[in-house]
């Protein structure tokens, strides 16, 4: 459904450090960023898979970044240790709880999740969608 997703930071280095310790549990990997004449930039993808990508930017117009009110990005984890072990990863590497991993049965027969922040402000979720699994 998605090409990309970007967010934006202040800090880039930070950034990427917060989140190669996020997404690492969840099995995607920094890959380089071809510059386009733009502001500096990191990515994530899944290994051997072009797309989606996942972009960490500091904003074009050379303004601060900031977390968008209402805005969420959610991440699907492989299981419910995936999740836990991102959150914990986050947290380390400079992000602030949201919503401790755990049970949202509400949301999903075995729906598993956490929420983060990352050092921006952006609102993250890791969701282990056991809902969806196959029977």
């Amino acid at each position: 459904m998605f090409s990309h997703i970007t967010v934006g930071t202040r800090n880039l280095a930070h950034a990427a450090v917060f989140y190669d310790a996020l997404l690492s549990p969840l099995g995607l990997i920094q890959r380089a960023v071809v510059p386009d004449g733009g502001p500096p930039a990191a990515c994530w993808i899944h290994p051997g898979e072009r797309l989606p990508r996942f972009f960490v930017y500091v904003p074009f117009d050379g303004n601060p970044a900031t977390a968008g009110n209402g805005t969420m990005i959610a991440f699907l984890a492989p299981s419910s240790e995936a999740v836990d072990l991102a959150h914990a990863a986050g947290m380390v590497s400079g992000g602030r709880d949201e919503g401790a991993p755990g049970p949202r049965e509400h949301y999903g027969k075995g729906y598993y999740g956490a929420y983060i922040r990352d050092p921006d402000g952006n609102k993250i979720h890791i969701a282990h969608r056991g809902d969806l699994l196959p029977t």
